[in-house]
C-alpha cells in the first residue's frame, strides 16, 4: 500500500484535527491534508485536487457529518468517509453507516484510527478495481452487440446484393455467348461482368464479417497453413520487411476451413505492410495456449480452455485507441483508399470459426494482432490439390427451381431451358410442394434457395425426400443463417451453390450433381 495518502478533514477544532493527523502519522501514512468546517469550504475542496480519504467531525456548528455525506453523494465521489468524534450514540451511528459512512471512531479511542484507515483504504482499491473491471467488461459487451448488429445488416445487404448480381451476371453472360467474337458491345459487356465481380468480392467480405458463409471446416496443422504461405506473404511484403516465422513445437490442430485461415493470414500481413511504408519486421508467431476462469472472467467472451494462437506483429506506425476500436468495423478505414473490409473480414472468419481476435497497438511502436482458434481433437486431415475436370454443361434432366426473388428465378430458368433441360419452376416451398405432388413424371434435381419464406429449403428438402427419395438436391444462397447448413454444409456432402450465380456455374454444378453417383 502507498504510504502517502490525501485526507480531507471536516472538523472545526484545529486541535482535534492536528491529533488525528498525528495519529494517521504514527501509523506510517505520509498525510497531506485539508481541513474544511462548512458545506461550501468542502465544495470547493472537492472540486479540486483528489482525495484519498474524507475524516469528520459527527457535529460543527455549521455543518455535521450527514450532511458531509450527503454532499460527497452528490458530487458521486467513491472517497472512503470515517467519522471520528467525541461522542457518537448508538442511534447516531447506525444513521451515519445507512447514510454511507464506513466506520466511526471515537477521539478517545484514535488508536482505532490507523486499523480503520488501512481496512478502508484496501477495500476502496478493490472497489475501483471492480468497478473498472465492470466498465470494461459493459464496454466489451456493447462493441460486441454492436459488431452484432452491424454484422446482421451487412449480411441482409449481402443477400439482396447476391440476387441482384445473379441477374447481372447472368444475363451479362448470356449476352455475351449469343454475340460474335468481333461485336464491339463484347467489350461493353466485359467491363460490366468486371465491375460485377468487384462488387461479389465485396458481398463475400461482408458475408465473411457478419459470419454468413458457408465454410470447408476441416482438422488442420496451423504451422502448415502458415509455413505454405511463407514464400507469397514474402513477395507480398517486398524485400524491405524482414519477415520472422516463430513455430511452436507441438502444436495443437485446430479445426476451421484453410482458405479462410489463409484469407485471414493475408489480409494481416497486407495491413501490416501499409502500416510500414518504409520498411519494418513482420513476425508470425504460434503457440498452444492454456486459458482459465480468471482469464474468462475479464474476457467474458472467452471461454476457458485449450487454445492455438496465431499472433501477427509489426513495427509500423501503430494506431490510436480510437482506431483499435473501430479497426475491425465494415467500411472503416484510416487510408485514402480501399474498401475497408480487409480486418472486417479477418473478424468474422475468426468468430465464425469459433475463435477470438484482439488488437494491440501504439503509435510509432507497432501493432500485433492475436488469433485465438480452439483446440481440436484427432488427426490433421491432408489437404486435397485441386485438378480442374472439365464438366459438360448440357442435359435432358427434369429441375425443379425453388427461388423467391422474380428476376433470379427467370433468369436461371432461361440458362437451364438453353441448357437443355426441363424446368419446373416455384417461388416458395408450398408451390414446390404441389408441383412434386401434381407433376407424376421422374424430377431428377431440386435447386433451392436456402432462405424461402416460411419455409426453409433444407426443409423443403427434407420433406420433398420422403416423397421423391431418388431426387438429388443443390442449395443455392447468397447467405443463410440456418445453422445446420451454416456449419459445416460442404463437409457433409451437401451440394451448395454460392450467389450470385452464373450461367456457367450453374450449370457446371446442376451437371456436376446429376453425374454423381
Amino acid at each position: 500500500m502507498d504510504p502517502s495518502i490525501r485526507v480531507l478533514l471536516v472538523e472545526d477544532s484545529e486541535s482535534d484535527a492536528f491529533l488525528t493527523v498525528r495519529e494517521l502519522r504514527r501509523g506510517g501514512y505520509q498525510v497531506t491534508f485539508e481541513r474544511v468546517q462548512d458545506a461550501h469550504a468542502m465544495t470547493h475542496a472537492l472540486e479540486g485536487a483528489p482525495w484519498d480519504l474524507v475524516i469528520t467531525d459527527w457535529s460543527m456548528p455549521q455543518f455535521d457529518a450527514l450532511a458531509a455525506i450527503s454532499l460527497l453523494h452528490e458530487r458521486s465521489r467513491e472517497i472512503p468517509c470515517i467519522i471520528v468524534s467525541g461522542t457518537v450514540g448508538e442511534d447516531a451511528a447506525v444513521a451515519a453507516l445507512q447514510a454511507g459512512a464506513r466506520d466511526f471512531v471515537l477521539k478517545g479511542k484514535l488508536s482505532r484510527l490507523v486499523p480503520a484507515v488501512d481496512r478502508e483504504l484496501r477495500e476502496a482499491t478493490a472497489r475501483k478495481a471492480a468497478a473498472e473491471a465492470l466498465r470494461k467488461t459493459e464496454e466489451q459487451l456493447r462493441h460486441a452487440q454492436k459488431m452484432e448488429a452491424v454484422g446482421r445488416l451487412a449480411g441482409g445487404v449481402a443477400h439482396d446484393f447476391n440476387n441482384a448480381l445473379s441477374v447481372v451476371l447472368g444475363y451479362a453472360e448470356l449476352m455475351a455467348d449469343a454475340l460474335k467474337p468481333e461485336e464491339p458491345m463484347r467489350a461493353d459487356l466485359e467491363e460490366i461482368r468486371l465491375a460485377a465481380r468487384r462488387a461479389t468480392d465485396i458481398t463475400r467480405q461482408l458475408l465473411a464479417f457478419s459470419r454468413q458463409q458457408v465454410l470447408a471446416p476441416k482438422v488442420l496443422e496451423l504451422d502448415g497453413i502458415v509455413s505454405g504461405m511463407t514464400g507469397m506473404l514474402q513477395r507480398l511484403l517486398g524485400a524491405d520487411v524482414e519477415l520472422t516465422i516463430l513455430h511452436a513445437s507441438g502444436l495443437w490442430n485446430v479445426h476451421a476451413d484453410a482458405g479462410q485461415l489463409e484469407q485471414v493470414l493475408m489480409n494481416l500481413a497486407v495491413n501490416a505492410r501499409e502500416a510500414m511504408p518504409g520498411g519494418g519486421k513482420l513476425t508470425i508467431e504460434t503457440k498452444n495456449v492454456e486459458l482459465d476462469e480468471e482469464y474468462a472472467r475479464t474476457h467474458p467472451e472467452v471461454e476457458p480452455g485449450s487454445y492455438v494462437m496465431l499472433a501477427v506483429g509489426d513495427t509500423g506506425i501503430g494506431m490510436d485507441e480510437e482506431t483499435q476500436k473501430r479497426i475491425f468495423e465494415p467500411f472503416f478505414t484510416t487510408k485514402e483508399t480501399g474498401t475497408g473490409l480487409g480486418l472486417a473480414t479477418v473478424f468474422g472468419i475468426v468468430k465464425q470459426s469459433g475463435g477470438h481476435i484482439w488488437v494491440y497497438s501504439e503509435l510509432g511502436v507497432g501493432t500485433a494482432f492475436k488469433v485465438l482458434l480452439p483446440r481440436a481433437a484427432g488427426a490433421a486431415e491432408p489437404r486435397p490439390f485441386d485438378h480442374p475436370v472439365a464438366v459438360a454443361s448440357r442435359g435432358t434432366e427434369t429441375i425443379l427451381f425453388v427461388e423467391d426473388d422474380d428476376q433470379v428465378r427467370a433468369m436461371a430458368r432461361k440458362i437451364l431451358r438453353r441448357a437443355g433441360y426441363h424446368v419446373l419452376e416455384a417461388s416458395n416451398a408450398g408451390e414446390a410442394l404441389l408441383i412434386c405432388e401434381q407433376h407424376q413424371p421422374r424430377i431428377d434435381l431440386l435447386v433451392t434457395d436456402v432462405v424461402l419464406p416460411r419455409m426453409s429449403g433444407r426443409h423443403l428438402a427434407e420433406r420433398l425426400a420422403k416423397v421423391r427419395p431418388g431426387m438429388k438436391t443443390v442449395f443455392v444462397s447468397g447467405y443463410t443463417a440456418d445453422a445446420a447448413i451454416h456449419h459445416g454444409l460442404v463437409e457433409s456432402g451437401i451440394h451448395y451453390l454460392a450467389k450470385p450465380m452464373t450461367p456457367s456455374s450453374l450449370t457446371k454444378k446442376v451437371r456436376e450433381v446429376l453425374d454423381e453417383e
